[in-house]
């Protein structure tokens, strides 16, 4: 297994920090092969220049200014996102790495004289992990329409493989956690990070 897993979080003290934490232990336990990116950390310019904007079709000169980005994206067959949900949906800074990094040839074919729509262009990843935070309730953020975990859930699952397994935790009402509240989501989190390895199966085929 080769997992990019995208962090975007500027405290880094922050809860989201936990939840990443807790998602690296899970695959390195299933031996995974691992990249993070700290988009703060790595100081990730997410704004799409002018001159990338005009060159956004011209592949593979594209893929320069992410270069190292858009590697690890080939390089990997499962994907994982760790962010706070702010105003329902991704924090600028994780929109902006949608907006460089997943490029036309890399994530999406563009259309042409033969299809009239993108095709997908990450066939080669087979699981996609989504984990968030909210200040909002669950109600609420479903009311409003949950934009955030629709761009990645089903927008860029769309581009995935195939029958890509998926995996969702998300701590609503963070404004007011708890200590408990907190640690029950940490074990979610593991319980998905298990699922979406496929490690639960293996334990029950191996009581059977």
């Amino acid at each position: 297994m080769r997992a990019l897993v995208v962090y975007c979080h500027p405290d880094p003290a922050s809860f989201s920090a936990a939840v990443r934490d807790r998602v690296l232990e899970h695959l390195r336990a299933a031996g995974a092969e691992i990249r993070l990116h700290d988009l703060y950390a790595m100081g990730f310019q997410p704004c799409l220049s002018q001159s990338e904007w005009r060159g956004y079709l011209d592949s593979p000169a594209n893929r320069a200014p992410v270069a190292d980005a858009a590697a690890d994206l080939e390089w990997c067959d499962t994907l994982i996102f760790v962010y706070p949900t702010w105003w329902y949906g991704l924090p600028a800074m994780l929109k902006g790495w949608l907006d460089r990094v997943l490029l036309p040839d890399i994530a999406f074919l563009m259309p042409d004289g033969v299809n009239k729509n993108i095709r997908p262009g990450l066939a080669r990843i087979t699981r996609l992990g989504v984990f968030t935070t909210c200040g909002a309730s669950r109600w609420l953020t479903f009311f409003v329409g949950a934009p955030g975990k629709r761009t990645l859930l089903r927008g860029v699952r769309l581009i995935c493989a195939r029958g890509c397994r998926t995996a969702f935790a998300a701590h609503y009402l963070m404004d007011s956690s708890t200590s408990e509240s907190r640690a029950a989501h940490l074990n979610r989190v593991g319980r998905a990070m298990d699922r979406l390895i496929g490690r639960g199966a293996k334990r029950m085929e191996a009581t059977a």
